[in-house]
């Protein structure tokens, strides 16, 4: 048990630290609950109601899984054409541009005018947001071939489908992952962004419900959830990335 304490401490000290500095600024600054709730008030709205957090959260996390999906083939499926195109880079190229980098904020507006205020474009939100890491990394990965590769493969007659298939696919791979790694914590955070602007329902929604009822205690436990699930979301790819990476290479 001692060995377990201290092995989490070891891992989890800057969390316990933040707390204990939040705990003090509450304390010292004598604020109001409005203003700064306590750790504990937070904790014990967790405990208390996690039928509201899970509905939410789930909510939230399954619009984000399905966005990250859809754009992250999206941009793959985009990012082939355009090794298989030239056409298809001048097309397509320029407007995968253009949609990187207006902000994401002032897309919302206009797609929720487009496609309603619903669940609909909290999903085309994800799907622009994952969008973008898998198009720039897919094609990079592809050009990324090793030295002399594409060389033999042309002396040996290959096709340019058989030049996908065995040397420009299995290339991309490993920057695939990095995209992936990349996009995930983003799809959580750009779906509640999503539904804190217009959403009806979510993590981004209760936040802003909480905020304007001046539950602090409930915002900021929607907080934690968000960033936990956030953290997970890059913990799991990122091992996903090395499991590949070991495989692959």
């Amino acid at each position: 048990m001692p060995g377990l304490l201290k092995s989490a401490f070891s891992r989890y000290w800057g969390v316990l630290l933040i707390l204990i500095l939040w705990q003090a600024w509450v304390t010292l600054g004598e604020l109001n609950a409005i203003v700064m709730p306590q750790p504990i008030d937070v904790v014990v709205d967790l405990v208390t109601n996690p039928g509201i957090y899970l509905q939410n959260g789930v909510q939230t996390l399954a619009l984000a899984a399905g966005g990250l999906l859809l754009g992250m083939t999206l941009g793959s499926l985009i990012a082939i054409a355009c090794w298989f195109s030239r056409l298809a880079t001048g097309m397509l190229v320029p407007l995968a541009m253009i949609f990187s980098s207006v902000p994401v904020v002032a897309l919302i507006p206009v797609i929720a005018r487009l496609l309603g205020y619903d669940i609909r474009t909290v999903l085309a939100i994800v799907v622009i947001v994952s969008f973008f890491p898998a198009f720039v990394f897919t094609s990079a990965g592809m050009r990324a071939l090793p030295p002399g590769s594409e060389d033999l493969f042309r002396v040996l007659g290959a096709t340019r489908k058989s030049r996908f298939l065995h040397m420009a696919l299995p290339a991309a791979v490993p920057s695939w992952m990095i995209a992936l790694r990349l996009a995930a914590p983003s799809a959580v955070l750009s779906a509640m962004l999503a539904e804190f602007l217009m959403g009806q329902s979510g993590l981004g929604y209760m936040f802003r419900a909480a905020a304007g009822d001046f539950a602090t205690e409930r915002a900021f436990g929607t907080s934690v959830i968000a960033t936990a699930v956030s953290v997970i979301t890059f913990t799991l790819t990122l091992r996903a990335e090395r499991a590949v990476n070991e495989r692959w290479r």
